[in-house]
Parts: structure tokens; C-alpha cells; sequence
């Protein structure tokens, strides 16, 4: 008990030492407005979620300003490295292709990659996957580049169209204008929650992905910032409560 409460004061101090040096400074952060309970905008369009509520806490706790700013997903890491925003923290998969473009904090969540149908159909994995059928998938996303890339390594056989948010891959889906559906596991159970189970999961398409928060390469003291700030965040009662505030479960 004696160490752990050591190891807590330590990286306190480092924290709220690091933070020092940002007093004062704005950073902004750009947000997939589309993708709750990460991030989305409220009833009043003010940002809102998991990832918004987080840095909020991280900003306030190591001494710096954030500003969240809603954005098209597919543009995200262009405007990051145009210096129009300065992290992306809202729901980013890490990955090899983008670790060659920007650098990510320490994993803060695990995510699963569905599959989804309509409520009614018999469809099974396989036959989405190698059976011709047509996939709904967001642009820009982890899981479009993955099933692209994979299509031709793995054998199988699907056109994929492509979505500006993950909930219009659910509406057509649900309109017979799809077969199936592509996504991260937080917009698929969002979808099952909030509309009664008229689509359904029908099984996974890759490993489990990390989310990790983005920032440009040369930004390291930013970063150092960020990986200190969830250290702290993640030993605080707050992360608990924002887990049953956003997903009612733990993880």
C-alpha cells in the first residue's frame, strides 16, 4: 500500500509538473461529431463524450486550455498535420500506416470490429465476407483500409461503399440498400441500444485495435503531456464514473 501510494505521488508531481510549463496554452482538438459515446454533439451542439470528457479533465488537471472542434473523419489527419488542430482524441484506432504520419499516446481503450445485419436477415460472416455481397463502411476509418486491404490477402469477395459516418452505413442497411455493415464496436452497440435491436451483430472482422490520442510528430513535449495526464486520469475515481456515464460497464 506504502508503494503504490509512492508510485501515485510521483506521478503527481511529474504530472502536475509537465503541466506547469503548458499554463495558459490552447490546444484544439478535432472530433468525429459522429461517432458517440466517444464524441458526438449534444442537444445544445456543444461537443460531448468518453474522449471530450477525458481530455477536458487531462487539459484542466496538467494546466493547458482545450478547445474541441468538430470535423469530417476522412480529413482528420490532414488537418492535424496542417497545424489547424493539434490532437485528434476522439475514438482513433493506432495503427502502422498512421504511426508513419503522426505520433499516439499510450493505449487508453480497446475496440472490436463488427460485422452488422438487419434484424431480420440470415446472413452469416462468411457469406458477407466472401459471398459478393455489398459492405457499408465510414471513409477514412481503420476498418475501410483494413477490409481494402485485406480483400484480395484474405480471399474475400464484397464491395464496399463508403459512408461519412458510421450511423448512414446503418440507415441504408436498414433501408435493404446494404447487406451488411463495417464498424467499430462503439457505434454498433450504439445503433442496437438506441434503436431496439433492428440490426444485429454477426461477427468480428480483425483483431481488437487500440485507441490512442494523435498528435504531429514534432509535438513531443505535447504528447509527454497527454501520456501523463491519462496516467493520472486513469488512477482517478472520474474514469470509473465516465465508464458507467458513457457505456454503463466497465472495461
Amino acid at each position: 500500500m506504502i508503494l503504490k501510494s509512492l508510485v501515485l505521488s510521483c506521478v503527481a508531481a511529474l504530472g502536475l509538473a509537465g503541466g506547469t510549463a503548458l499554463a495558459g496554452q490552447t490546444y484544439v482538438n478535432g472530433i468525429d461529431p459522429n461517432y458517440p459515446p466517444f464524441a458526438f454533439l449534444n442537444e445544445k451542439l456543444e461537443p460531448s463524450g468518453f474522449d471530450v470528457d477525458s481530455m477536458n479533465w487531462i487539459a484542466q488537471k496538467m494546466g493547458f486550455v482545450v478547445k474541441h472542434q468538430a470535423m469530417d473523419w476522412d480529413g482528420i489527419i490532414p488537418s492535424l498535420l496542417a497545424k489547424k488542430i493539434d490532437m485528434i482524441c476522439s475514438g482513433m484506432s493506432i495503427s502502422p500506416e498512421r504511426r508513419e504520419r503522426v505520433n499516439f499516446s499510450q493505449p487508453y481503450w480497446k475496440i472490436r470490429k463488427y460485422l452488422l445485419i438487419r434484424q431480420d436477415s440470415s446472413l452469416t460472416a462468411s457469406e458477407l465476407l466472401s459471398g459478393g455481397k455489398t459492405l457499408g463502411v465510414q471513409s477514412g476509418t481503420n476498418e475501410a483500409e483494413y477490409l481494402r486491404e485485406r480483400a484480395g490477402k484474405n480471399g474475400w469477395n464484397y464491395s464496399l461503399k463508403y459512408y461519412d459516418a458510421a450511423y448512414l452505413a446503418i440507415q441504408d442497411l436498414l433501408n435493404n440498400r446494404l447487406d451488411g455493415a463495417a464498424m467499430d464496436s462503439a457505434p454498433a452497440e450504439e445503433a442496437i441500444h438506441k434503436g431496439k435491436k433492428a440490426v444485429k451483430i454477426v461477427g468480428e472482422f480483425a483483431e481488437q485495435d487500440d485507441f490512442g490520442v494523435a498528435v504531429r510528430k514534432e509535438d513531443a513535449a505535447l504528447l509527454e503531456i497527454i501520456n501523463k495526464g491519462y496516467a493520472l486520469l486513469m488512477q482517478d475515481p472520474y474514469w470509473e464514473e465516465l465508464k458507467i456515464k458513457y457505456f454503463s460497464r466497465g472495461q
